[in-house]
């Protein structure tokens, strides 16, 4: 297993008041506008059961023709592996779009034996997320030094956990299972903004369930982190092979260790209200090349 340098991306400028805002922002509903539709409208249709499906968009997915070889190529963002699967006569990169990524050109680097580095480039559209503006008492966003610490903490270990990149690949068919029936109540892609302060946007899915309702693997994957994070509550990571993970918060049982393996709907964990939330969900975050991607570019919706 290759560790690089993290699951909460870090804040610019940390502070006892920034640390929570930039970390809590994590629930409500996300909205295209017509611009997005309409520059939706100009990528490519995705074959039907291809999974995942393509959005080029921030926080969503590229899926980017790498043609014939006898090898499985090497696909890079930047420095970044990426995901590669497919066959000798086509292989396809999977390329996770960060959401900070600005509209605009963008492209890849691939590297096949026998032929020489090129660049494969392809276009981002504008995506408008919903933003949602609250005024709170700043007591509610403050953090003890104790719990300040603990937070940097726990950040800096899961800086490690999110660049897990194993040689393992997942299976073509990249189809996920809902990982617990239930209300979508909160959308990826949501910024708040708290008293004045924009933060971080909402990095997964929520999914309104009842406490102990079980949670269940997606994919296969082998569990390489579970702890009690004090955002996050209690929490299991999956990695799925070739940079794609997934992450479970707010549990409220952990059913599974470290260097488990995981079938496709074997139980891992509980639903529960752990951390900092309001009531009993779960929090599920996909990551593809270190980048937090749309849940629902995975599953059937």
């Amino acid at each position: 297993m290759k560790q690089t340098p993290f699951s909460f991306p870090a804040p610019p400028a940390l502070n006892r008041r920034s640390a929570v805002l930039g970390t809590i922002g994590l629930i409500a509903t996300m909205h295209a506008d017509a611009a997005t539709k309409s520059a939706a409208k100009k990528q490519p249709a995705a074959a039907p059961g291809v999974w995942p499906r393509a959005s080029q968009v921030p926080g969503g997915i590229a899926r980017l023709s790498l043609g014939p070889s006898a090898k499985r190529p090497q696909a890079f963002a930047g420095d970044i592996p990426l995901l590669v699967v497919g066959d000798t006569i086509e292989w396809t990169a999977i390329v996770g779009i960060p959401l900070a990524t600005e509209p605009g050109e963008a492209s890849i680097t691939v590297r096949a034996e026998g032929k020489p580095e090129r660049q494969i480039a392809y276009t981002v559209a504008p995506k408008q997320y919903r933003e949602q503006r609250l005024t709170v008492a700043p007591r509610t966003v403050d953090l003890s030094p104790e719990d300040e610490a603990r937070y940097v903490k726990e950040r800096d270990h899961l800086t490690g956990v999110m660049a897990t990149l194993t040689d393992m690949r997942p299976d073509t068919v990249l189809q996920m299972r809902v990982p617990v029936p239930g209300r979508r109540s909160s959308s990826f892609g949501l910024r708040r903004v708290f008293n004045g302060q924009s933060r971080n946007p909402h990095s997964g899915m929520d999914i309104a369930a009842g406490t102990g309702t079980p949670v269940l693997a997606p994919l296969p994957g082998k569990v390489i982190d579970t702890g009690d994070y004090f955002f996050n509550g209690g929490t299991v990571w999956l990695d799925h092979g070739g940079g794609l993970l997934t992450m479970y918060c707010h549990l409220s049982r952990v059913d599974v260790k470290v260097g488990d393996v995981m079938k496709t709907g074997e139980p891992l964990a509980a639903v529960g209200a752990t951390g900092r939330v309001t009531g009993p969900h779960l929090h599920w975050s996909v990551m593809l090349n270190r980048a937090m991607v749309d849940p629902a570019l995975f599953i059937a919706v």
